[in-house]
C-alpha cells in the first residue's frame, strides 16, 4: 500500500498522459470527441480506471469505447514509460455518467422553474377566498375598559 497523495499524483499524471495520447498519437477513425474527465488508481498502484465522456450519439459512444479498448496496450505502455513506476497499471476505461446526470438535473431544474412561473402567473390575477387578512385581531374592548376605569376614578 502506498500513500494516498502518491496515488492521486499518479492518477493525475495518467490522466494527462492518456489525454495527450488520445489527442496526438491515437489515430483510430472510430475515436470520437473524447474527453478524459477523471482517473482513479487503486492503493497498490496496479489498476487505473480512466473515466471519459464522448460528445455525440450513442453509436459514437460505442465506437469510441471500442477504439479505447483496442488502444489500451499502447496507452498502457506509454503510461509505464512516462511515469517510471515499477509496474505499469492496467487501464480500464469507463464511461463517466456525470455529464449526463448534470444535464438531466438541469432539465429538471428548468422544468421546475417553468412550473413556478406558471404558478406565479396564475397567482397574479387571483383573489382571496375569504378576507385578505384571515387572522383575528384583538377587539378594541381593552381601550374601552381602560376608559371606564379612568372615568370611575374621577367620579
Amino acid at each position: 500500500m502506498v500513500d494516498a497523495a502518491r496515488a492521486r499524483k499518479l492518477a493525475d499524471r495518467i490522466q494527462q498522459i492518456v489525454a495527450e495520447m488520445l489527442e496526438r498519437r491515437i489515430k483510430d477513425p472510430r475515436l470520437g470527441f473524447v474527453t478524459v474527465t477523471d482517473t482513479r488508481v487503486t492503493a497498490d498502484l496496479r489498476e487505473a480506471t480512466v473515466f471519459y465522456t464522448v460528445f455525440g450519439s450513442e453509436a459514437e459512444r460505442a465506437d469510441s469505447a471500442a477504439a479505447l479498448e483496442s488502444a489500451k496496450g499502447i496507452l498502457r505502455s506509454e503510461v509505464g514509460r512516462q511515469t517510471g513506476v515499477r509496474f505499469a497499471p492496467t487501464l480500464t476505461f469507463t464511461h463517466d455518467p456525470l455529464p449526463d446526470n448534470a444535464r438531466h438535473l438541469d432539465d429538471l431544474i428548468n422544468a421546475a422553474r417553468a412550473r413556478d412561473a406558471e404558478v406565479a402567473r396564475r397567482a397574479a390575477g387571483a383573489a382571496y377566498a375569504g378576507e385578505a387578512d384571515p387572522y383575528k385581531k384583538p377587539d378594541e374592548e381593552p381601550d374601552e375598559i381602560g376608559a371606564e376605569v379612568a372615568g370611575d376614578e374621577q367620579a
